[in-house]
């Protein structure tokens, strides 16, 4: 069927289909009123203007999904520092444990749209993404078609299809095998989920194996529950599900011995007081895990994210979900742990992890109470060594994940480009004119020596900060120097020029001249003819230091030094528009000197709670040194670079705020009181730079 008409035909059903949405979220509000907070992302609505460009979008469902993204995301943040990741779910489950386990990890936790494209396409405008992820099987088409219209890269990560949902797949073939070609690479579990997707229409799915089995701990038990368990080998029933698991483990538990200790983990928040009604039906004496009011032999795990770690403890774990038909649960967790792990016969969920498993002798299946109780019985007194072969296992497939980060990092652009393939083309266009107006331009000699500062990229690169370090050196030897800027924004138009220490109006300067006025340590000219503008300073100065000057071809340099992000090097990954680079990486040949400065914050805010703002070139780099301090960012607002601030802009914020110097300088009359973050920068070739600039002066 053509793409177009099935699209079309599935927005149609959207759209009839919208107010029994609007039923449906009403009635689970008034089921759990806690479905109505934050209810307004749902439907698109983010809490914020927008953010800093380039980032990742990943979408974990629930529960499941963000423990499996909590390895990815902290080795996306090790190799991609300064990146922001945002995450989405789908439940309030997965949310709550987004919210514990990837707080300080990510730059924005919400629930992802309805598949709806306006409300699709509003969260893509605010976070203006340049990678989508969407972990295991979450196959919405709205969602994946506007992400390729936005431009962005798009991943499946850790992709399956189980027994159970196939032949429903199967039967809508001919609707899936469009979508499923829409996505850059589908990385799979296995060679059998490699197969049913590239059957239902996916193109080359890789199977880089089960992300599952890269678990990390999540931290140590927590000091009540370690109390309640004092040091004795206890049963844990995980993640059980309806209709009558729990009635099985509790019939289970009655065969064990006296005193035995067990901790009940129903799947799902819903399910917890049911759970807690059985046990008290049975007679069963049990403590909640968010009341811990008395010592008792059960204890009933009411909380989200805390049965990881409780796998822990010196224990024999059953994995629910697996006598009921519902298809199993991971037991990668226990095995990691080197734990006796009981699971029922019904793992098809996990197929390829129970084959293997089941082959290395590494669990024990049990088909029903009496089962349950013997086997538990007899491993609590002699676990043996099932354990260990299970922990053997579960170490020998690890590495999925940088698997999957290595194919993420060679296919994502990093940059949010709609209709990239047009700004490839126009980027040949670019570079045309710039090597044309090169070949052509004729620079002009000054009659002091010339030292440019500038970058391939299209700022954000540290050259404010550096000339401020490289004048500041040069001033304290007793070398006159002369700062030579363009003024960007600045309404007076004629060439002028500054004292050191002058403070003239921000209007008539521009935001980056005023930080050089206020260093105290050069004389400034500022106007788009920098030989004119010369003119106005040469007799009191002995060096002029160019700003932005590596592609300025109007005037002869004697030193070029160019600048590199070390957070970004790679500028979004082509030349303008389809990165930010104004040339390739070719040009760095004219370049004598390659500096990749260090940015950090000169006397930071103490680590605690605050919204920040700016409007530079790379405010990444910004919020990587604020949570570099410790400072987690409840609002992260970024402007135009050189914005001029207006009293809405700022509007809502809640204090305290934090900034950069350069945004500092424009606030309006009025604006809340704000603390400023200084900076410097630190120079690996600090001598080398010193050295060549002074043999130039010395030369001359």
């Amino acid at each position: 069927m053509n793409r177009k008409i099935l699209f079309f035909g599935y927005r149609l059903l959207l759209t009839l289909g919208f107010p029994f949405l609007l039923v449906f979220v009403l009635f689970r509000g008034f089921r759990n009123q806690n479905y109505f907070t934050h209810s307004g992302e749902r439907f698109g609505f983010l809490p914020f203007r927008s953010t800093i460009p380039g980032g990742i979008w990943l979408h974990a469902v629930s529960v499941g999904e963000v423990i499996l993204a909590i390895g990815l995301i902290r080795q996306l943040k090790k190799k991609l520092p300064g990146l922001p990741v945002y995450v989405s779910c789908a439940t309030l489950a997965g949310r709550a444990m987004a919210e514990q386990r990837l707080k300080k990890e990510t730059s924005l936790i919400f629930y992802a749209p309805f598949d709806y494209p306006w409300m699709i396409r509003n969260v893509l405008r605010k976070l203006r993404p340049s990678t989508l992820i969407i972990l295991e099987t979450e196959i919405w088409p709205n969602l994946w078609r506007e992400a390729k219209r936005f431009g962005m890269t798009l991943f499946v990560v850790n992709g399956r299809i189980s027994d159970r949902a196939y032949p429903r797949y199967q039967s809508w073939r001919w609707a899936f095998q469009s979508v499923l070609k829409l996505p850059d690479r589908i990385m799979v579990q296995s060679q059998r989920d490699a197969e049913r997707y590239q059957s239902l229409g996916a193109v080359d799915p890789l199977n880089i194996g089960n992300l599952k089995y890269d678990f990390s701990p999540p931290g140590p038990v927590p000091p009540e529950i370690a109390s309640w368990a004092g040091g004795r080998r206890i049963f844990i029933a995980a993640s059980t599900m309806p209709p009558d698991e729990v009635d099985t483990v509790i019939a289970a538990y009655r065969m064990m011995p006296e005193g035995t200790r067990m901790i009940l983990a129903p799947r799902k928040p819903e399910l917890f007081e049911e759970a807690a009604s059985k046990l008290q039906e049975a007679g069963i004496d049990f403590v909640l895990r968010t009341e811990m009011s008395h010592d008792a032999p059960v204890l009933l795990l009411n909380t989200i994210g805390e049965l990881a770690s409780t796998f822990a403890l010196d224990s024999v774990v059953f994995m629910g979900g697996s006598i009921v038909t519902w298809g199993g649960h991971n037991v990668l967790e226990p095995a990691f742990f080197g734990r006796s792990i009981l699971t029922g016969p019904h793992m098809q969920n996990f197929a390829e992890i129970d084959a293997e498993f089941r082959a290395a002798d590494a669990f024990r299946y049990v088909h029903n109470a009496e089962e349950l109780g013997e086997s538990a019985t007899v491993l609590l007194k002699n676990p043996g060594e099932m354990g260990q072969r299970a922990r053997a296992l579960a170490e020998s497939k690890r590495g999925s994940t940088q698997k999957a980060l290595e194919v993420i990092r060679t296919r994502a652009p990093l940059t949010h480009r709609p209709f990239r393939f047009v700004f490839q083309m126009l980027s040949h266009v670019w570079s045309l004119g710039v090597a044309l107006d090169r070949k052509f331009t004729r620079p002009r000699k000054l009659s002091r020596p010339v030292i440019s500062v500038g970058g391939l990229a299209m700022g954000g690169v540290g050259k404010t900060p550096f000339i401020l370090w490289l004048s500041g050196k040069l001033a304290a030897q007793g070398i006159r120097v002369g700062i030579l800027t363009r003024g960007y924004q600045r309404k007076e138009k004629i060439p002028v020029a500054y004292a050191p220490g002058e403070q003239p109006p921000v209007e008539l300067t521009g935001d980056e001249a005023q930080l050089y006025l206020q260093a105290g340590t050069a004389w400034v000219g500022i106007g788009a003819d920098r030989y004119l503008t010369s003119k106005l300073i040469e007799k009191d100065v002995d060096v002029f230091l160019l700003d932005d000057g590596f592609q300025h071809w109007r005037l002869q340099r004697d030193l070029d030094i160019v600048l590199i992000d070390p957070l970004d090097p790679y500028a979004g990954g082509g030349v303008f528009p389809a990165g930010f680079l104004r040339e390739s990486f070719q040009a760095l040949e004219r370049a004598d000197i390659v500096v990749r400065p260090v940015k950090r914050a000169i006397h930071p805010p103490p680590p605690g709670i605050y919204s920040a703002f700016c409007g530079i070139g790379n405010p990444a780099s910004f919020r990587f040194t604020l949570e570099q301090c410790g400072i987690e960012l409840t609002e992260f607002r970024v402007f135009p670079d050189h914005h001029h601030y207006l009293p809405g802009d700022l509007a809502g914020m809640g204090a305290p705020i934090l900034t950069t110097s350069k945004d500092s300088v424009k606030l309006p009359i009025g604006a809340p009181p704000i603390r400023v973050v200084q900076m410097e920068i630190q120079i690996p070739n600090e001598e080398e730079i010193l050295e060549r600039v002074g043999k130039i002066i010395e030369l001359s």
